[in-house]
């Protein structure tokens, strides 16, 4: 009778261990690729990674994160179609141009594989399938910034853009203008700081009525035009604003040399959709609609705040 016992105990302690084993192997083959049009000079979309790196980690879920050398929706769009012949157990994608990555998108779901977009394509993440979207409202969160700055006494402004024909950085510079009020001019520009900083600094030259500068972007945008306010002698006479935040903008922001910067949370846009897809995977859970990451204003009394989490690559 002892003996029986002893062997119950033991299968029982087996049967747990592989319970237990299988369990990590269930989470361990949970895969998942994420698919942006973030390029590899822009800190914003580092953060994004950042994210997406940490999710893995606490969900033990494999994550492959992909992107374009340039902003280049053929090469994102075979990205994604590369993607869906892995059969993953879930794709994270942004969408700047839906029309140019739908059909690929269109493609994933029809092969059964769950998709969450992110950042970018809030509007038309749901007809093309997706579960839900990450990120923030661009032409709202533009609208907001557009009317902070006019309160500042805005008359005219320039809004800088790096991806001229990306729908998001296209809303917010539409967003902007109609919460401005005033004249608004888009500047486009490239994502090299040093192209940005030359084109605004001729703009502000051939254009001394201007006294607001509106960029889409704070480490490829803000701080160059920071940079140019700086080189035509009008350091704290123009107002500077940016979306997304990075150290060296949030302490000219807490020293004043500019006004805000407009935080969407991108580490929670690379993190959430990771633990969603692999809950989903898992037990089939998932939130029931769009999940929004922002938009919140950083101004003088916030920056010092976040300006260390900013530095550590978190916002």
């Amino acid at each position: 009778m002892k003996f029986g016992l002893k062997s119950l105990l033991a299968g029982a302690a087996v049967a747990a261990a592989l319970m237990c084993s299988s369990a990590i192997a269930n989470a361990a083959d949970i895969r998942i690729v994420a698919v942006t049009h973030g390029q590899a000079n822009d800190p914003f979309w580092s953060v994004v990674k950042n994210g997406v790196s940490a999710a893995a980690k606490d969900m033990g879920a494999s994550v492959d994160y992909r992107a374009p050398e340039t902003f280049d929706m053929v090469s994102m769009g075979q990205l994604i179609d590369a993607a869906v012949n892995q059969k993953p157990d879930g794709i994270i994608v942004s969408i700047p141009d839906a029309s140019a990555l739908g059909p690929s998108i269109k493609k994933a779901v029809a092969a059964g594989i769950p998709v969450i977009s992110v950042n970018s394509g809030s509007d038309v993440s749901k007809g093309l399938g997706a579960l839900l979207h990450v990120g923030q409202d661009e032409y709202t969160a533009g609208k907001a910034a557009g009317a902070k700055l006019h309160e500042l006494g805005g008359k005219e402004g320039l809004c800088v853009n790096q991806e001229v024909g990306n729908v998001s950085l296209d809303l917010r510079c539409k967003g902007f203008a109609d919460g401005f009020g005033g004249k608004v001019t888009v500047l486009p520009v490239s994502n090299d700081p040093a192209d940005v900083r030359a084109k605004v600094k001729a703009a502000l030259s051939s254009n001394t009525g201007v006294d607001t500068v509106m960029a889409l972007g704070a480490g490829t945008a803000g701080e160059p035009s920071l940079a140019a306010v700086g080189d035509v002698g009008m350091t704290g006479k123009i107002n500077v604003a940016t979306f997304d935040l990075s150290a060296d903008f949030l302490k000219a922001v807490a020293d004043d040399k500019a006004a805000f910067a407009i935080d969407q949370q991108q580490f929670l846009q690379g993190y959430l959709p990771v633990v969603f897809l692999a809950n989903y995977a898992k037990y089939g859970l998932i939130p029931g609609g769009n999940v929004p990451s922002g938009p919140n204003l950083i101004t003088k009394e916030k920056a010092a705040q976040v300006v260390d989490l900013s530095a550590k690559g978190i916002r």
